[in-house]
């Protein structure tokens, strides 16, 4: 029996490698283990699961299982990035405290990486603490200068809040340039060619980001610039 398991948790993990959540969702829901019996497949089964909904934009069922896998998972850097994820979930839900306590956990062992710097630094520009938020972003840079996740947030604030226009859109090309597909830096990019008043270019970006977004509040957002942008709000 646990060598059907191994073997069927194998595609999963090799079908979310791949890239598709939808399908490793699928064989990870159909794969039924008892958390006490089979200790070892349903905890690495819950972390899958925690991961495939999150990049599925489900956030509540990725909570469920990664709070799981803190509790239960013997791999440190596992449960590392179970708490970054859901320090991310929490920002993107409103649950900033929530977050504020799985990143101090990870601060208190020492743990330093980009991930860290860039979920705090996105926390505190939903707090509008902008200042903080490019502080923790540069940091995030000085870590990994390629990071695109950085890029683009550290870009998108400086256009955003208008403290330095151009080098926000330069940050904002070179997030696009690491990642063309990528709905958020699409739409950041798009945000900042409008900031830097050309409409032209930043409704052709924006459009770009809205073909490829699939997550809900991400399309919300950008049709919201576009309106802007068209002068419809």
């Amino acid at each position: 029996m646990t060598e059907v398991l191994t073997e069927t948790l194998q595609e999963g993990i090799r079908l979310f490698n791949l890239k598709r959540w939808d399908m490793a969702l699928r064989i990870f829901q159909k794969l039924e283990c008892d958390m006490d019996a089979d200790t070892q497949v349903a905890v690495e089964r819950a972390y899958y699961l925690g991961l495939c909904y999150t990049k599925l934009g489900r956030f509540e069922d990725a909570l469920l299982y990664l709070e799981q896998v803190v509790k239960r998972e013997s791999n440190i850097l596992k449960v590392y990035q179970c708490r970054l994820t859901l320090a991310y979930i929490y920002v993107l839900t409103g649950r900033t405290q929530m977050a504020e306590f799985e990143l101090g956990l990870l601060t208190e062992t020492g743990f330093e990486s980009v991930q860290l710097y860039t979920i705090l630094a996105y926390s505190a520009c939903s707090e509008r603490q902008y200042q903080k938020a490019v502080k923790l972003y540069t940091k995030a840079l000085q870590l990994d200068s390629t990071n695109a996740t950085a890029m683009n947030g550290l870009g998108f604030i400086l256009v955003d809040t208008a403290m330095n226009v151009q080098q926000g859109l330069l940050l904002c090309k070179k997030a696009v340039d690491c990642n063309p597909d990528n709905a958020a830096y699409l739409d950041s990019l798009g945000w900042a060619y409008f900031k830097n008043g050309e409409a032209v270019e930043a409704r052709n970006w924006l459009r770009r980001a809205l073909g490829v977004a699939v997550v809900t509040s991400q399309q919300k957002e950008i049709r919201k610039h576009i309106r802007i942008v068209a002068g419809e709000a």
